[in-house]
């Protein structure tokens, strides 16, 4: 029986959660008995962990980080691990270094300095494992680098990592200490090895894993649209953050309005930008127009039921929404950028566009206009092929 650990940050419904759910599910509890540690000790996904998987948090909130429960427990947390094992004091000339050139560069990342004071707080295991997963970037990489005994480490790269605001102060060179780098993207493959070229031989792209007839299956579940809206709805699903640039859509959603399209567009997520993009939608007159759903448990049925599917977002590794919204034959706009370029082919399974309100209008009013072209265009994305157990079988590989 192999022993495996898998280190996250969190737990919360966002897309490198929703793919170690799917990586979860296909492991086999014959071979491998599988332990997760969750840095940050909360997230609502929890509940639909694999029965074969067993959590080792000492103490664990099933709210979502962004809802006021879930702050209040994540400032907690924070406090708790400052005064582990004198992490605070520790990390301090770290902490002092980091901030200061960020500060020298315009734009202080509080979060990418906490994650080190997470690290050092953190729990701390006996077992020495056959093979130890970073599922994401910052806080979990540190603490598999630094913290966890095994024969085997792996990481996963989730976004494009310069834009992302890594650099190796920060990591303190961490990747080195990784026998295999999984990157969800050729691009994000480029992009870390711009930081990383000595790891060029281990780094290797691994693809989100989804289970197509889940995602159906979920999608035929009650739920979705409750208003009573007639014409055409767009769906955006992600958190409210800064690189997501919804205020770029709000903008394009004004110009639909006032060129008289019948249309409405709803969002799906939270996040820390709700406030900012709230006041933006009420100063342009959207608030009937422009819809924060927040987080829901099931976004599926509202994929299915939506007319067009929309991510135009400042940087991706490989967004799990675009690639659901293709199982369930979407026709997709999105922005031209990393992550969003490999996975949507312009004019063949979708349409892409530049980062600005009036070209994504003219994108959208270009879709909602051509039933045929929305029809051929998802269709083609429906037939794109799903990566399932052969990738599984190359994170295993790695194992002694």
């Amino acid at each position: 029986m192999k022993e495996v650990l898998i280190v996250i940050n969190t737990l919360g419904r966002a897309g490198a959660e929703t793919a170690l759910m799917e990586l979860l599910r296909h492991f086999e509890p014959q071979k491998h008995r599988v332990s997760l540690y969750v840095l940050m000790n909360q997230g609502e996904l929890v509940h639909e962990l694999p029965g074969h998987v067993r959590l080792l948090n000492r103490h664990y909130k099933d709210c979502s980080v962004l809802s006021r429960e879930g702050k209040k427990a994540l400032a907690l947390q924070v406090l708790r691990a400052m005064c582990s094992r004198g992490a605070v004091l520790k990390c301090m000339p770290y902490l002092l270094k980091n901030m200061w050139v960020m500060i020298s560069k315009g734009k202080l990342l509080p979060d990418k300095l906490l994650w080190r004071v997470l690290s050092e707080g953190g729990q701390r295991f006996e077992t020495c494992y056959d093979l130890a997963v970073a599922f994401l970037e910052g806080g979990s990489a540190y603490y598999v680098s630094d913290h966890v005994k095994a024969s085997a480490k792996a990481a996963f790269i989730h976004v494009d990592y310069e834009k992302a605001g890594y650099t190796r102060a920060l990591d303190r060179d961490c990747y080195l200490n990784f026998d295999r780098i999984f990157t969800v993207s050729h691009e994000v493959r480029t992009s870390f090895l711009n930081i990383y070229p000595e790891c060029e031989s281990r780094t290797e792209v691994f693809h989100n894993m989804l289970n197509r007839e889940r995602v159906m299956e979920m999608a035929r579940l009650p739920g979705g649209f409750s208003d009573a809206f007639m014409g055409k709805r767009i769906l955006t699903v992600g958190r409210l953050t800064a690189q997501k640039a919804l205020e770029i859509s709000v903008d394009a959603m004004k110009r639909l309005k006032d060129s008289g399209e019948q249309v409405r567009w709803y969002v799906l997520g939270e996040g820390d930008q709700r406030a900012f993009l709230e006041e933006r939608i009420r100063r342009l007159g959207l608030e009937r127009d422009f819809l924060l759903l927040g987080a829901v448990d099931n976004p599926y049925p509202y994929m299915a039921q939506a007319d067009l599917y929309v991510h135009a977002s400042r940087f991706e590794g490989k967004s799990i929404a675009i690639q659901e919204a293709q199982i369930l034959g979407k026709a997709i706009l999105v922005s031209d950028c990393s992550g969003n370029r490999e996975q949507v082919i312009h004019n063949v399974d979708g349409l892409m566009c530049e980062l600005s309100s009036e070209q994504i209008c003219q994108g959208i009013r270009e879709l909602l206009g051509d039933a045929k072209k929305c029809s051929r265009l998802g269709k083609a994305a429906s037939n794109k092929e799903v990566t399932g157990a052969s990738e599984m079988e190359r994170l295993l590989s790695i194992m002694v």
